[in-house]
């Protein structure tokens, strides 16, 4: 790759002092590349993360179990209503100083690092989010489609996840898409707690090379990309998945 730009790019530097040096600095590249592996898998956690709490906590949501549901929708009102900053914040210095920590041979490291407390904290918050998406696709649900079910001797739970979870997961797209996008756009607040993600990555770049400029440059095309590689996946889904008759 640095064969190809490094040329270019270096001459940019001389003639016009513009200076992308991940493109002709090896050091620097290595930097930014590894900070965009470590976005996409974090990127990629949280959502998972997300999605699954959003099933489970749209699942207790029709429970018959009125404290399952009072705990469900006091989760959803806390992390719904408290910024995601100090979510994360409380979750790495509040609950990360009482965790176990692992020997790891003449130090210790805690059972769980930067990185898993990003996902944990972003994935809850987004999760927060994702229940209720979910839970007005379940909604959507025609009442008929249970009730035959019902009458073909499905139990409540096999109801849930083989009728209702995948007619509501149809019905919420085009909501979840919204979220899943800002999920990736939220896990760029990993970088407060030093989790080196792209922001990071190119924080230290441009701490180096003094190139602010043009490394705000490349974290804003890398989001833009981002998202419109979601938006594509997301769009192709629901055309996959559409319905005829469901406002198809």
């Amino acid at each position: 790759m640095l064969e190809i730009t490094a040329p270019f790019f270096e001459r940019l530097n001389e003639t016009a002092g513009i200076n992308f040096s991940p493109f002709h600095d090896p050091y620097d590249w290595s930097r930014f590349v590894e900070g965009m592996w470590i976005s996409v898998k974090l990127i990629s956690a949280i959502i998972a993360l997300s999605l699954v709490i959003g099933v489970l906590g749209a699942g207790a949501q029709t429970s018959k179990s009125r404290l399952l549901r009072i705990v469900v929708a006091a989760y959803i009102e806390v992390f719904r209503n408290t910024p995601p900053i100090v979510q994360l914040l409380f979750f790495y210095f509040g609950l990360g100083a009482i965790t176990p920590q692992v020997d790891m041979g003449g130090w210790y490291e805690p059972i769980i690092g930067a990185f898993g407390w990003a996902v944990i904290a972003i994935g809850i918050f987004g999760g927060a989010y994702n229940v209720e998406i979910f839970r007005s696709g379940v909604e959507a649900v025609p009442h008929h489609t249970k009730e035959a079910a019902e009458a073909l001797g499905f139990s409540d739970l096999k109801i849930f996840i083989y009728i209702t979870l995948p007619l509501a997961f149809r019905f919420c797209l085009p909501a979840l898409t919204n979220n899943i996008i800002s999920l990736a756009k939220t896990s760029s607040l990993a970088y407060v707690i030093a989790v080196p993600e792209i922001t990071y990555s190119l924080a230290n770049i441009w701490s180096d090379s003094l190139n602010v400029s043009e490394m705000m440059v490349l974290l804003f095309v890398f989001y833009i990309l981002l998202v419109a590689v979601i938006a594509q996946i997301m769009s192709f889904l629901e055309r996959k998945l559409a319905l005829k008759g469901y406002g198809q």
